[in-house]
């Protein structure tokens, strides 16, 4: 490796990412250099770290982290911004294209400029009763995997849940032997909602990609009604589109932009 390594900073709906391009994987970041780079009082900042690889010149692959240095499946709005990166950057040509993750390949559809899409695949609804409690407060809610598990529990408001310091504690636990993203979600009007979101191995963030999807299926169920379903959903850090269609598939859509460049090597010492 050379004494520098550069890597970008940026973000979809302010789910943040710092994104290394290590096309022939020659470059090594261990679980606790993760956690360096990512972290955001001594770091560059961000909800994970995100390798761009071409094992064997073959597909784009996504090697995710979370901000903890944990590997994670999927991140919706991470391959929208890695997708970004690799058209902005002149990787890879503007239209529709594959990327590779450990929940599979992903197709995108990426313009010049503007709003990102992804086919998330196939969610299941596991058949398990949950509750998320946090605070004092307890929720009935949703089991629901779209590669990576969500408990989805619906709330009055989401300032109900309060600080969200700590994970929330969910039940059954043996539901989420890997741990659980927890979303709490409001309805607005129309075809809205809110949503605050605590993933593991990061905490509370601004958004979440696979959680978006995973709202939108809840609340479909919550709500008795039939696929093909539409909703606008609205993290902290912005506003996404989620389409269902009538066989569980998820298509999210929303922007994806790059911010800054810098320098990893003071964080791999």
């Amino acid at each position: 490796m050379s004494n520098s390594l550069n890597a970008t900073y940026g973000h979809g709906t302010h789910n943040d990412f710092v994104i290394v391009f290590d096309p022939e994987e020659k470059i090594s970041i261990t679980t606790n250099q993760t956690a360096a780079i990512c972290n955001r009082a001594t770091g560059i900042g961000a909800d994970g770290l995100i390798r761009i690889t071409k094992p064997n010149a073959g597909q784009w692959f996504m090697d995710y982290r979370n901000s903890d240095g944990s590997i994670a499946e999927m991140c919706g709005n991470g391959i929208r911004v890695m997708a970004r990166y690799l058209v902005e950057r002149g990787h890879q040509s503007a239209g529709i294209f594959a990327i590779n993750t450990r929940d599979g390949l992903k197709h995108l559809r990426v313009p010049a400029s503007g709003d990102i899409t992804v086919n998330m695949g196939k969610m299941e609804i596991e058949e398990d009763e949950i509750t998320a409690s946090a605070n004092g407060g307890i929720w009935n809610g949703y089991n629901i995997s779209i590669g990576n598990p969500h408990a989805v529990v619906f709330v009055t408001s989401v300032d109900d849940v309060g600080e969200l310091k700590d994970p929330p504690v969910v039940r059954p636990k043996d539901a989420y032997p890997e741990g659980v993203n927890v979303e709490f979600v409001e309805f607005l009007q129309g075809r809205e909602l809110k949503m605050r979101v605590f993933e593991r191995g990061v905490g509370e963030t601004q958004s979440c990609g696979t959680g978006t999807c995973a709202v939108a299926l809840a609340a479909t169920l919550k709500r008795g009604e039939k696929l093909p379903a539409t909703w606008i959903i609205n993290p902290p850090g912005g506003r996404l589109e989620v389409e269902i269609d009538p066989h569980y598939n998820a298509i999210l859509s929303g922007p994806a932009v790059l911010v800054s460049e810098h320098d990893l090597s003071p964080y791999l010492a």
